[in-house]
């Protein structure tokens, strides 16, 4: 029970410090202009994610450290049966966790079920460090499931879990920040994490741009699996961000994002769905 107390402890002040950090560098150096007054879509995400944390403590108290503390004392998954270094243990835990989520990614945008509830990323009518967050509940509570059973699989050391949830979280802020990098710093940093500029393509308005660049923290498996596009069409500052059916500012309302996969338009963007439109 320490180590999970210590778990919400330290994941918790990473993403309140990494928050604050984002926030700060986005105004001094915005790459883009917002559209929708910040006051509404900060509280309305940032809302969100507290009610999204609140539910999913309360139906799945375990959580994936949970998971990775009880395949140790029951000797599950690959890691508590093969004898390695614990560094490499912890090192290749984080490396199959990233690829697994990249793999469910990829699923929320080919099954249309599961994209309408994926769709509530990407109606965000701007791009900020706010929108790493914004994640309809179900959805946050199949993705958990996800986790829980990759760490079952694997038996890695409980702090290799929340070193790959850290991780996550503080990488995830910074490729959806609306921050101004470079070029050549740009260039080097996508060989070893999604940057902004590399992951803002997937937020695109085109569907080919919207269904590429699923990674959120190795930039690796894009490259790997043909997902990967370098730049937007239209360019970082013209480029139309969110999706073509939701263009109102009620998408970026609280009340509303819980309710949008139950009778929002899913569109054309699901991988396997065929469209006249290829753009």
């Amino acid at each position: 029970m320490n180590v999970l107390r210590n778990e919400e402890v330290v994941r918790l002040s990473f993403f309140i410090v990494v928050l604050l950090l984002m926030a700060l560098w986005e105004a001094l150096t915005p790459r883009r202009q917002l559209t929708v007054k910040r006051c509404w879509r900060w509280a309305s995400n940032l809302g969100l994610v507290l009610f999204n944390t609140l539910t999913a403590r309360f139906l799945i108290p375990l959580g994936a450290a949970g998971m990775a503390v009880l395949a140790d004392r029951r000797g599950w998954g690959l890691f508590n049966n093969i004898s390695v270094p614990t560094w490499l243990a912890v090192l290749l835990s984080v490396v199959a966790l990233d690829l697994a989520i990249y793999l469910q990614h990829v699923l929320f945008h080919a099954v249309p079920l599961l994209w309408r509830l994926h769709l509530v990323h990407h109606a965000d009518l701007d791009f900020d460090v706010t929108t790493s967050v914004r994640f309809h509940t179900l959805e946050i509570l199949l993705s958990l499931g996800i986790k829980m059973a990759m760490v079952l699989l694997l038996g890695p050391p409980v702090w290799g879990v929340v070193a790959f949830e850290v991780l996550l979280n503080a990488t995830s802020m910074f490729n959806h920040g609306n921050v101004r990098l470079s070029a050549w710093l740009d260039r080097v940093l996508r060989l070893i994490v999604v940057t902004p500029e590399m992951h803002r393509v997937h937020h695109s308005v085109l569907r080919r741009e919207t269904n590429s660049n699923f990674g959120f923290n190795l930039p690796w498996w894009d490259y790997l699996f043909g997902t990967y596009r370098a730049q937007p069409a239209e360019g970082h500052e013209g480029m139309s961000i969110g999706l073509s059916s939701f263009r109102e500012e009620w998408v970026d309302r609280l009340q509303w994002m819980l309710l949008l996969p139950f009778f929002g338009r899913g569109g054309d963007y699901p991988i396997n769905r065929s469209s006249g439109e290829r753009k």
